[in-house]
């Protein structure tokens, strides 16, 4: 038969030599970093932890693509920077991938069809059967069986951070904050939020330093504390079943000051940091230390502030108790900006100034590990038409978050990467040009020698290869 050869590519020319291309290099991806990634997850186990938190009814002797495998593709395709499942159409053909995912046979020279040799990996369609199994889906559903249970998933979430641990630490905090999540569809849950003027959901999350511990998808359309309790409780029981003497602070914006939290942490020795809203009573009480330092402002022309304690509770006793509130009466060369927070904390050990700027101020950094999961690892593409297969897409994310930081923590401790965002350490660590040869012995990965970072690739694989392997 005829050889077809892919079209040639003519460039402009160097010199006297002419520059010309084909897609014809064989076996070759731009993804040999992810082997890191692979590394990770034999000492973690986070891929299978979360795989044994779904249900397969489907018949194992027509099974080319276990569970594991299906969610191990997706989440590495995520750390990768594979945002759609469209991509997977041209990614089940890396070997590359096939390697990270488990697969023997890499380049899927022995599939069940004939259509599928030369592609180890699943495609769309398959992957696609994660997001749209249904809740009650059984043996008897032909197509799509594959069921998650979500409670499973927020647990192993937060064992996963226990997990982490050698000892317990004296104190944790626990961040709380919700966020828009655009949607341009006509998605389940859909609904038009007035602050961030578009049509999003409203995700809650709850980090712990850098640590995810729960992402829940939720509608737009309600208040943004609903179910933040009901999550804290979750949350809270599963630290203290495992760390009993672990002193809890609790600490979010003003869209979370609200009485029933404040109040359960109360009974359960949890303390708290919370914004809260101005009002008119509460500038009444630092109307003096605002014309203070607007006054002071004025004389330097720079920002003034000051700091003030004071107790307080609603008018329409929404509040069951009197709570202290610290007050920053600031001034900007745009105007007064008066900002409140509210708080268990006394006095004495935490004062204002402290409590607001160590320790409130702090809950921005949660912010950027937010952002790193939304524009990173693409928790925002929850494009699928059912709430239940849009949570499982920003279960992806989060799960791909947990991966990726584990490589961070394990791998990149005391380096220049220490601190990267995941997009930095894709490009810098992951994003390696690199052949394969697949023989009946080995894996051969024929990386670029001009690849740049070749030192902190190889001593982040030494740092791996210091950690036992799991069972």
């Amino acid at each position: 038969m005829t050889e077809c050869k892919s079209k040639r590519l003519e460039f402009h020319a160097l010199d006297n030599r002419e520059i010309a291309a084909h897609f014809d290099g064989g076996d070759i991806s731009s993804d040999a970093g992810g082997l890191l990634l692979r590394e990770v997850e034999a000492r973690v186990g986070i891929l299978k932890r979360f795989a044994g938190c779904f249900t397969d009814y489907r018949k194992k002797k027509w099974i080319e693509h276990p569970v594991e495998d299906l969610i191990a593709q997706r989440v590495y395709g995520l750390c990768l920077g594979y945002e759609d499942l469209n991509d997977h159409d041209q990614l089940r053909a890396d070997p590359l991938l096939a390697v990270m995912v488990g697969k023997t046979d890499p380049k899927g020279e022995h599939r069940h069809e004939a259509r599928d040799r030369g592609k180890a990996l699943a495609g769309k369609s398959t992957l696609n059967r994660l997001e749209r199994t249904r809740a009650d889906a059984g043996p008897e559903e032909r197509y799509k069986k594959i069921v998650m249970n979500p409670e499973g998933i927020d647990q192993m979430m937060v064992d996963s951070f226990l997990d982490a641990h050698r000892r317990a630490p004296t104190q944790i905090i626990l961040d709380m904050d919700a966020t828009d999540d655009p949607i341009h569809g006509h998605q389940e849950g859909r609904f038009f939020h007035g602050y961030y003027d578009c049509y999003c959901y409203l995700p809650l999350y709850i980090f712990c330093d850098e640590f995810l511990l729960s992402a829940q998808l939720r509608s737009a359309s309600i208040d943004p504390a609903k179910g933040a309790l009901t999550d804290l409780k979750r949350v809270v029981a599963q630290i203290r079943k495992r760390w009993p003497r672990v002193h809890i602070l609790v600490r979010g914006d003003s869209g979370f000051c609200r009485d029933a939290i404040m109040t359960w942490c109360e009974r359960q020795r949890i303390d708290y940091v919370f914004g809260l809203a101005k009002n008119a009573r509460l500038l009444k009480e630092i109307k003096e230390e605002l014309q203070a330092a607007e006054t002071e402002s004025a004389r330097t022309g720079q920002m003034a502030r000051t700091f003030k304690n004071l107790y307080y509770r609603t008018l329409e006793e929404t509040w069951s108790r009197r709570r202290r509130v610290v007050a920053k009466a600031e001034h900007l060369q745009k105007g007064s900006n008066p900002r409140f927070i509210v708080t268990s904390l006394p006095q004495k050990g935490f004062p204002a100034q402290i409590l607001y700027e160590q320790l409130y101020c702090a809950r921005g950094e949660m912010e950027n590990r937010i952002k790193e999961q939304q524009l990173g690892l693409f928790a925002d593409r929850t494009s699928t038409a059912t709430m239940r297969g849009n949570q499982l897409r920003l279960y992806l994310s989060s799960i791909a978050y947990i991966l990726m930081h584990a490589l961070r923590r394990l791998a990149l401790k005391d380096t220049e990467l220490e601190h990267a965002q995941c997009t930095t350490i894709r490009s810098k660590l992951l994003k390696i040009g690199a052949q394969i040869q697949v023989t009946v012995r080995r894996v051969w990965i024929r990386m670029a020698e001009g690849y740049p970072y070749q030192d902190q690739f190889q001593q982040a694989l030494d740092k791996l290869n210091l950690i036992p392997l799991l069972c």
